[in-house]
């Protein structure tokens, strides 16, 4: 196999244990054995262990000595890290789109966000999460910064959205906040759009963090909690 179809078959890897972690195929801290995955991906050991230190520099898998690679399970301090990190870049990214979209192209996001309502009828949570990550970067993308973009985005691949596997009262609050941040985009508002989008991203993760936790977890940007 030479050099480039290597690269490939690894991307493939990734893209794929990445989709299995995200649906809830593996579970968190199941046990991956390196001959097992080259045999659901029909690749040898070489862009098996390549695919497994990216997703490992993602978060989204750990290594240890003796024990092998396994699922990463959620550390609160660094779903935290993550959170604020997320916060302080995405509302940033969406108050710079906010003047660069047209309300023709607004239109866009507005699909995206029906497709969405869709996937959440629907109970299918990977399609959920796909249409969830394309209706956000509709904004970011369009930021004006590829490399904020590409920041945000790896951010998001560690973000555990296996988890967010929301009850219907949350999901029809999830409607509306994505539904105030279109609004607010469309009034050309940067500080509105990033406001409503700064509370989306905080509201998520305080739901999260409690049932991760089983506990109620104070937001990090409280600088009088720890």
């Amino acid at each position: 196999m030479d050099q480039e179809s290597a690269s490939t078959k690894r991307d493939v890897i990734v893209l794929g244990l990445r989709r299995k972690i995200l649906s809830r195929e593996l579970d968190r801290g199941e046990r991956l054995r390196q001959d097992q995955v080259a045999d659901w991906f029909n690749a040898s050991i070489t862009p098996v262990r390549e695919a497994l230190r990216i997703l490992e520099a993602e978060g989204l898998v750990t290594s240890e000595a003796h024990r092998g690679v396994r699922v990463a399970g959620v550390d609160v301090d660094r779903l935290k890290s993550l959170f604020v990190t997320r916060k302080l870049t995405e509302t940033f990214a969406i108050a710079r789109a906010t003047t660069r979209i047209s309300r023709h192209e607004l239109r866009q996001a507005e699909r995206l966000l029906e497709a969405l309502d869709e996937a959440s009828a629907d109970g299918d949570s990977l399609g959920r999460n796909t249409r969830n990550e394309e209706f956000h970067f509709f904004f970011y993308d369009r930021c004006g910064m590829p490399a904020l973009r590409d920041d945000i985005a790896a951010r998001w691949r560690a973000f555990p959205w296996d988890l967010t596997l929301d009850s219907p009262e949350r999901l029809d609050q999830v409607h509306a906040e994505h539904q105030s941040i279109v609004d607010a985009v469309r009034d050309v508002d940067p500080d509105a759009a990033a406001r409503h989008l700064g509370d989306h991203i905080t509201n998520g993760f305080l739901r999260l963090a409690e049932s991760t936790t089983g506990q109620a977890v104070s937001d990090p940007f409280d600088f009088d909690t720890d």
